[in-house]
């Protein structure tokens, strides 16, 4: 069986395989603006870090939302960038483990393909990864996750990653 690094070298349709779209990083990031409790914030930063096996960075907020009791720099989010190995073992363990252990899961949707060639997935339950399974399940979070190609259209991303082997709805 091909690894995601192996079949994205190989792309019918171009006459040099310079030209075929290739994967420049995955970003992963949640959002911890519901919880009241601090400590939560650590627990959502650990379970990040041990899904993507790089540790997460804390993003600030950019302005002071008063309805929302935020000022300027406080926590709202963890962000983890993934390049190289990381990247494609990361995307791997999504693909082959995690999506099929989702409740109800039809695949995936090709709408959620931008026009500048990015893919972004939401994630409702961190605990579909095998890494988080046997927690707690009451402090259960969902995040995103965005797949940077070098693919020109929204058709060429989602051909692309129905090469590599992502399920897609029909």
């Amino acid at each position: 069986m091909q690894t995601l690094k192996e079949k994205s070298k190989i792309l019918p349709g171009y006459k040099n395989p310079m030209q075929s779209p290739r994967i420049l990083k995955v970003v992963v990031s949640a959002g911890v603006g519901s919880f009241k409790d601090k400590n939560k914030f650590k627990v959502v930063e650990d379970r990040l870090a041990r899904i993507t096996g790089q540790k997460a960075a804390p993003r600030g907020a950019k302005i002071s939302i008063a309805s929302f009791k935020s000022r300027q720099g406080d926590t709202v989010g963890y962000q983890v960038t993934l390049r190289g190995k990381r990247m494609h073992d990361f995307l791997e363990r999504l693909v082959h483990i995690a999506m099929p252990r989702t409740k109800d899961f039809r695949g995936i949707s090709p709408d959620s393909a931008d026009e500048m060639g990015n893919y972004t997935l939401g994630i409702k339950e961190h605990t579909i990864f095998p890494e988080t399974a046997d927690e707690e399940l009451k402090d259960v979070f969902g995040f995103s996750i965005t797949i940077v190609t070098t693919a020109k259209s929204k058709s060429e991303v989602v051909t692309f990653l129905t090469h590599l082997g992502f399920p897609f709805k029909k």
